[in-house]
């Protein structure tokens, strides 16, 4: 059961506290911006993937002012996860009132110190992030705790102006998600699409992994195919390039830039990385490292091709995670929906024999739509022709986790999906072929599925299998 959130606009007010302890290196190294940390005893950066505690023995934001550490909020057991807003001027973040409440979102005006709850509801609301801001009003996206771990979720917490109202045409709160496992954000791209974490394959592995999708919901994709290694803590720089964390000593960072299909490395020094940096104004990277497993993680410095870093702030027996910079950044681009009034989806495939793994010298002769039951089983939907030309154009359940696999004419398996993705409930989605990567395209002809028929197969399981839908 899912349990819907609520926004609320109970406001007070909170006091910054005398410094805590720590060790602060030498000033030239702190960023002229104010620094927002989140201390914690014990990380585990991973833990929400598998529906887990990341701060088990609790947390709480620091703001680092002018060479001094101090709390951010008062009168909270745990605070984690903070977002400043784009005009620099407020603070959205995770936290727990009493330690046995769920974690919840809030907003930190930090002009007053004064605080207001966003979202309540009866389980974990986690890394806000601002979505879109208007003045008033905005959007935020948040992992919400589900039946099956975190999804994704966009709400619009404050009432828009009428005269935004035709910009903003999504219902208050917009599940983005459909996975059988956990999706977190991590970041708002310069384009306005959502990066998240989740298992690879998407909700039915265990290898962390960073995908894109965009703020309705539609589009959900891998950032990139070349799987394989754990990659999370993705963030975008100012040149557009995805900097994340392998969390290992021997490749601690890696990017993802536009004009290579793979990830490549970024010879920092030796050190265990804990994502998510911050880029300050001058090039510098404010990074969560530590030198080993046994160690807690300390704030530091690096500029990109220096050998060594600097360390802004550690302490005893705590680990300093998640920097942000309290300062404006750019707004992201804005996302139009393009999403019909539909309960199902669209699904055109351009050359399913088309692949990473190998491209298939025969075409399949059918292709299988598989979802998830109420009991996490998976159940077959259905099966639709694919043209001789690895086309095939089917309608599909929107807003469930669906994965596809081609058959031979004799019904078996060719070559099938071990993950789960979904389709939005209105989205017309056309794929290249069965995981091609960023890469590979298909030819520049019409499909022969639609100089056939422009009416898709119906995948939904509301018609007899294999029999032509609606549009």
């Amino acid at each position: 059961m899912r349990f819907p959130a609520r926004f609320l606009a109970a406001t007070g007010s909170v006091a910054l506290l005398l410094p805590v302890c720590g060790f602060l290196s030498e000033a030239s190294q702190v960023p002229s911006a104010d620094i927002i940390v989140t201390e914690a005893p014990i990380y585990e950066p991973l833990a929400a993937l598998s529906g887990g505690e990341r701060f088990p023995k609790g947390a709480q934001l620091l703001l680092i002012h002018e060479g001094k550490a101090e709390p951010l909020v008062t009168g909270f057991a745990a605070t984690a996860d903070a977002d400043v807003s784009f005009d620099g001027q407020t603070v959205l973040f995770a936290g727990k009132q009493a330690a046995a409440d769920p974690w919840q979102i809030w907003e930190l005006t930090l002009a007053t110190h004064s605080v207001r709850k966003v979202v309540a509801s009866a389980t974990d609301a986690i890394r806000p992030l601002h979505l879109l801001s208007y003045a008033p009003g905005g959007r935020l996206v948040y992992a919400h705790r589900a039946l099956r771990g975190f999804q994704i979720e966009n709400i619009r917490f404050d009432e828009l102006p009428a005269k935004y109202e035709k910009l903003d045409p999504l219902p208050p709160v917009v599940q983005l998600t459909f996975s059988p496992a956990s999706a977190v954000p991590t970041d708002i791209l310069a384009d306005g699409r959502i990066l998240f974490e989740a298992d690879f394959p998407l909700g039915a592995g265990s290898t962390p992994e960073l995908y894109l999708v965009y703020a309705d919901g539609s589009g959900v994709e891998s950032y990139r195919c070349d799987h394989g290694k754990a990659r999370w803590g993705g963030k975008q720089l100012a040149n557009g390039d995805v900097v994340f964390t392998h969390g290992t000593n021997a490749s601690g960072l890696a990017r993802f830039t536009s004009p290579l299909a793979h990830e490549e490395p970024v010879h920092a020094p030796s050190g265990e990385y804990s994502g998510a940096i911050a880029e300050t104004v001058t090039g510098g990277w404010l990074v969560s490292a530590r030198t080993g497993p046994g160690a807690h993680y300390a704030l530091k410095m690096w500029k990109p091709g220096s050998l060594a870093l600097q360390t802004v702030f550690s302490e005893a027996g705590e680990n300093l995670v998640e920097p942000v910079l309290v300062a404006p950044r750019t707004r992201p681009k804005r996302h139009p929906s393009a999403l019909h009034p539909w309960n199902y989806g669209n699904m055109l495939a351009l050359d399913v024999r088309l692949s990473r793994e190998g491209d298939l010298k025969k075409s399949p002769a059918s292709v299988r739509l598989e979802t998830i039951n109420a009991n996490g089983q998976a159940v077959v939907l259905g099966t639709a022709p694919v043209e001789t030309d690895g086309s095939f154009f089917v309608k599909a359940p929107g807003d469930k986790p669906i994965r596809f696999a081609l058959l031979d004419e004799k019904g078996a398996v060719m070559r099938q999906e071990h993950g789960w993705f979904w389709i939005r409930s209105g989205e017309q989605r056309i794929c290249a072929g069965c995981h091609t990567g960023p890469e590979r395209g298909s030819e520049n002809r019409v499909p022969a599925v639609l100089l056939r028929t422009t009416t898709p197969v119906d995948l939904t399981g509301t018609e007899q299998h294999g029999t032509p839908g609606g549009k």
